[in-house]
């Protein structure tokens, strides 16, 4: 079976199914799985910690641990994505916790992968809209800009962040609602500049 096969076979197995292969022995499972789930787990941790290089050992490091556990993995008792954002998460906000202890490096922002056909012009808005956002994602406290990414960026679902941050559903409701209101109190006013207009 060549390189293709092997890819398409596993292009609908579930993550489960792909760990376990992994710890199996299976390497092009868990290329698979590390295909499918870092994407999400670096997106997540640059928009928390707004810094790509961070994030790039958050996401390094969360995979080598799931590697490490996946002999032992306990089929039915969790998501494996949803233990892979836990650790994460859990990493950002180890990370954040140790900045207090360091200085900060200023970081304008984060600029999204630009479309190849965007006009120049369309580029630019879209790189200052995104820096703009994650200028105010690092004025909210953690648990918040953690739930709002979760919830708003990247489209998971309450329960699935309750389960992610290991807190409640109401506690998730709660965290998105204060946050989403501080991010539209810190980018009022600004919409015509983002190129929203008044829509």
């Amino acid at each position: 079976m060549d390189q293709r096969n092997v890819a398409s076979a596993f292009e609908d197995a579930p993550d489960e199914a792909l760990l376990v292969a992994f710890a199996n022995g299976d390497r092009a499972a868990g290329r698979t799985l590390l295909d499918r789930l870092a994407p999400k787990l670096f997106s997540h941790a640059a928009r928390v910690l707004a810094d790509r290089t961070e994030a790039e050992d958050v996401v390094q490091e969360t995979m080598l641990r799931l590697w490490k556990m996946a002999p032992d993995w306990r089929q039915g008792e969790a998501q494996v994505s949803t233990w892979a954002y836990r650790v994460a998460v859990n990493l950002c906000t180890d990370r954040l916790r140790s900045r207090v202890h360091r200085p900060q490096v200023g970081i304008d922002g984060i600029a999204e992968p630009a479309s190849t056909i965007a006009s120049a012009v369309e580029q630019m808005t879209e790189t200052e809209r995104s820096a703009a956002l994650d200028r105010a994602l690092e004025i909210l406290p953690d648990r918040q800009r953690q739930a709002v990414v979760l919830r708003h960026l990247e489209g998971l679902s309450n329960p699935e962040i309750a389960a992610i941050m290991d807190i409640g559903v109401e506690a998730v409701e709660s965290l998105t609602a204060r946050g989403k209101r501080a991010l539209t109190a810190a980018l009022a006013g600004r919409k015509e500049e983002l190129g929203y207009g008044d829509g």
